[in-house]
């Protein structure tokens, strides 16, 4: 050990003897300095004498509770991250420590391995502004990759700045993010940002569209599969929680995941293990869960198409983007960066933007949001109308026109083709709207996602190669 490094001080409060020997030999084994209380008495004179890195405290003591320590540690604006170790079951405990700045969570008979994985985390997100270089494990700081992460948050609204304050506070711990907004906003740049931004920077980064996959698969995807455990399954594959170990799991449209789902991933989240198909064994996974939604999840849990418990455990902490509309003061800095993207694809200059077109694009409806703005301008670069919008480039939504407008005044001769054309004008229009989001699209129409990928391949309709990587079913 250096001069420059120091031993890594664990405050550890139970009132269970055996259990507090049990952790503190754990502890001392991986070379931490333990010091142990057996009531929150104890730990206020401990706490009173120096300063930790990590407290691991029961949530019932006899003398009070483990979240009113987690509420002193923050009120008093203290470094120590809490780790707080609730009875199997207590969902409502874990979540509430959690929601109360707790870093993580152990439930009760705890899993050895498990603890050792949850500390060396708390240790690892260890500020480096707080303390000198530790001992044991390593860190990455919030750097370069997190501030570059952030950067591709265009905007200087109030609102940016406010979500960026918040992704920089909230980064740091392992609670659950929930992260909301409308289509087209950038939820998973807001995700990425979290995960570059935290301990976790290193491990990866895996990202799932949960209605991307068809349902049969689901589990097969999510956990992983045995050699053998289905027809065509020649070897053993890894699923996503098994990808993330380490890292970041990031399930966008969360909202679209079918019940029975919901049902697996919720004991997955309770229990921290998953059960491959055809195994018998589970395996125990280590990962930050990251969702995103463009609906309204508490609206779905009142209609019961989204599990209460469910939603209680992933929207621990909330992340907010704002529509376009509500931050136009964001409009110039974002198209100087799409417009930027767009001429490197291309190979060619910049174009420069005419102040009156850059005015009339901030006041469209752009309801797909940052995906349908970059879609207006890979148009107009690619019609050279950089100083004039064209007349067309906000159509009138096509389930606001009225039917006569869409009707000749003669009958159609034949009635399918004039009614497959009617409806390929309406869904060309829904995915231009939406930057060719389906998702949107679909949910713009009243469709599922399923339904509008069959009418987009039944009436040939061709999506934009350069849209592919923007779409959700990619």
């Amino acid at each position: 050990m250096t001069s420059t490094t120091r031993p890594i001080r664990i405050l550890v409060v139970d009132d269970e003897p055996d259990l507090l020997d049990l952790y503190e030999l754990t502890l001392l084994r991986e070379g931490y300095l333990v010091h142990t209380a057996e009531n929150l008495q104890q730990a206020h004179q401990q706490l009173a004498a120096q300063r930790f890195d990590v407290i691991i405290t029961d949530m019932r003591l006899p003398d009070g509770t483990g979240m009113a320590l987690i509420h002193e540690i923050k009120s008093e604006h203290r470094p120590e991250l809490c780790v707080v170790i609730t009875a199997y079951g207590s969902a409502e405990n874990a979540v509430e420590a959690l929601k109360a700045g707790a870093f993580d969570y152990l439930t009760k008979p705890v899993d050895l391995r498990q603890f050792r994985s949850v500390i060396a985390s708390a240790i690892a997100s260890v500020h480096t502004a707080t303390a000198p270089q530790l001992s044991r494990v390593g860190r990455t700081s919030p750097g370069r990759p997190g501030q570059q992460a952030l950067d591709r948050l265009i905007g200087r609204s109030i609102s940016m700045q406010a979500l960026k304050d918040r992704i920089l506070k909230v980064a740091s711990s392992m609670a659950p993010v929930m992260v909301t907004g409308e289509s087209g906003t950038g939820k998973e740049l807001v995700a990425f940002a979290v995960h570059c931004n935290s301990h976790r920077a290193q491990g990866p980064w895996v990202a799932v569209n949960c209605s991307a996959i068809p349902e049969t698969l689901l589990e097969a995807e999510f956990f992983g599969s045995k050699k053998g455990a289905y027809t065509g399954a020649e070897q053993d594959r890894e699923g996503f929680f098994q990808a993330a170990h380490g890292g970041t799991l990031f399930l966008d449209e969360i909202g679209d995941l079918p019940l029975p789902m919901q049902s697996k991933l919720l004991r997955a989240i309770q229990e921290r293990r998953i059960r491959p198909l055809g195994s018998a064994l589970e395996e125990p996974v280590d990962v930050r869960l990251v969702s995103a939604t463009h609906k309204n999840l508490a609206q779905e849990v009142e209609a019961g198409r989204f599990r209460q418990d469910l939603y209680y455990r992933l929207n621990v902490i909330d992340l907010v983007v704002a529509p376009l509309r509500e931050r136009t003061e964001d409009f110039p800095d974002l198209c100087n960066a799409l417009l930027a993207r767009i001429a490197e694809e291309s190979g060619t200059p910049p174009p420069t933007l005419a102040e009156s077109v850059l005015t009339q694009l901030s006041q469209l409806p752009l309801p797909g949001n940052v995906r349908e703005l970059e879609n207006q301008l890979y148009r107009l670069v690619a019609l050279g109308e950089t100083h004039q919008l064209p007349g067309d480039a906000a159509p009138e939504p096509a389930d606001k026109r009225p039917v006569q407008a869409l009707l000749n005044d003669d009958l159609p001769t034949d009635l399918q083709a004039y009614l497959d054309a009617l409806e390929r004008d309406i869904l060309s229009r829904a995915l231009q709207a939406s930057g060719f989001n389906r998702t949107a699209a679909a949910t713009r129409l009243g469709l599922s996602l399923r339904q509008i990928r069959y009418r987009i391949e039944r009436l040939h309709i061709q999506i934009p190669q350069h849209d592919d990587d923007n779409d959700d079913t990619t």
